[in-house]
């Protein structure tokens, strides 16, 4: 096992040689690409990141057999190259906020130690499932390839990793590409030991839970592949974003102002005025009051505010950990979220989204039966909070943003 001292690591990280057409080879993480999506990213290039790391075969073929082989033909024909030894890769994402503001996260892809949750160093905030894990260990054992990272947060307390990067990055980039409107620079910080410092533990998960347990599951059964790729950002990096993921209900029947005699028990409900903007109002409200805005169709819009005094008793019963307990996202949807979901007869979709216009103009425009609930976005301190509780979140708690694309650079374990 790893020690601390080597948590994190360098690693001889796999890279494309084409890096003037990189914009074409690289993609999101396979769990935000659909099915429609995924073929346009294959047909940008014969060698696009997709290819491999959401595979198809034709006819009776395994898929992940054909993905090993595409990469191993990649590797023969010199679209993909070995750097020459250990390195940490740098890279910088400058993208735009839905309130328009500019930003640019910094952070590392590293080799990060396969070890599961018990050692505590590596910490989660989210329940998994079995189908997604299944999948990406068939993939990792085929090609035993890293072909995407996972994203983890590391407390920084004294910032030596962020004022680090700040340094690196005042250089001009070894490769640059754009992904969906998100620019990318990429910097090569050759040495191992790595003149960068190296953030210790405890690292928080923000994305990857999945390919977090599949990487340790597989070093159980292959001792040699210890390790992950991960791209690792400081809590004080200016740039880490979290987005809250609006809930959207589609189901007819559902009135958020039969609720309201309900809600009044638990909620101070203000009816919002029409056309108003529904999220600065979110906004107005204190950060240690709980909070959010129910808009349902024919202009039944509210601004629901917990009590001080309210009684929460009942949501012991579903959450037994205080710390998940407190968070607005929890109470939310215990107290909002499942009674508009309940009030009606009809089935339901239960859907998300971090932007709040489209959240909103879902139930304004009348296009679908829908309740749109806009909540706030949880802090990273309240990410860190439930990890150290050995808590987990709501589904959909956190949406960090950018994605962090893959085929920047891969990790082969051997």
């Amino acid at each position: 096992m790893a020690t601390q001292s080597d948590l994190v690591a360098p690693f001889r990280g796999e890279r494309y040689r084409g890096t003037e057409r990189l914009s074409h080879l690289i993609a999101p993480p396979y769990d935000v690409i659909p099915a429609d999506q995924r073929a346009a990213f294959t047909a940008r290039d014969e060698h696009n990141i997709v290819h491999v790391m959401l595979p198809e075969a034709a006819g009776s073929a395994d898929k992940y057999h054909h993905a090993a082989q595409l990469l191993a033909a990649w590797r023969a024909g010199g679209a993909l190259v070995r750097d020459g030894g250990p390195a940490i890769y740098v890279m910088a994402q400058t993208f735009t906020l839905p309130t328009g503001e500019r930003r640019t996260r910094t952070g590392i892809f590293a080799a990060v130690a396969a070890e599961g949750y018990g050692p505590g160093r590596v910490r989660p905030h989210e329940r998994t499932h079995r189908g997604p894990k299944a999948d990406r260990l068939a993939l990792l054992r085929a090609t035993r390839t890293n072909v995407e990272s996972i994203f983890l947060i590391a407390p920084d307390p004294d910032g030596g990793l962020a004022t680090a990067l700040r340094a690196t990055t005042a250089r001009a980039a070894d490769v640059t590409a754009e992904l969906d409107g998100v620019d990318i620079a990429l910097w090569v910080v050759p040495g191992d030991p790595s003149p960068i410092p190296l953030p210790r533990s405890p690292l928080y998960i923000a994305d990857g839970h999945h390919r977090f347990e599949t990487a340790s599951a597989f070093a159980v059964e292959s001792p040699g592949a210890d390790r992950l790729l991960a791209f690792i950002v400081s809590a004080r990096d200016p740039g880490l974003a979290v987005l809250p993921t609006h809930r959207i209900i589609f189901g007819a029947g559902r009135s958020p102002g039969r609720l309201l005699a309900q809600w009044r028990e638990r909620f101070q409900v203000d009816a919002l005025e029409p056309g108003s903007d529904p999220l600065a109002r979110l906004t107005a409200v204190p950060q240690d009051r709980t909070a959010c805005v129910v808009l349902g169709p024919a202009g039944q819009e509210f601004l629901l505010t917990l009590k001080p005094d309210a009684d929460l008793v009942a949501l012991a019963t579903t959450e037994p950990n205080a710390t998940v307990r407190a968070l607005d996202i929890t109470r939310i949807e215990h107290f909002v979220v499942r009674e508009i979901i309940g009030a009606g007869e009809s089935t339901v979709t239960l859907d998300y989204s971090a932007d709040p216009v489209k959240a909103t103009g879902i139930v304004r425009n009348g296009r679908s039966a829908g309740v749109a609930v806009l909540v706030r976005p949880c802090r990273v301190e309240q990410v860190f909070a439930v990890a150290d509780s050995g808590g987990v979140m709501p589904p959909k708690s956190t949406y960090f943003v950018p994605k962090v694309p893959s085929g920047m650079v891969l990790r082969p374990l051997d």
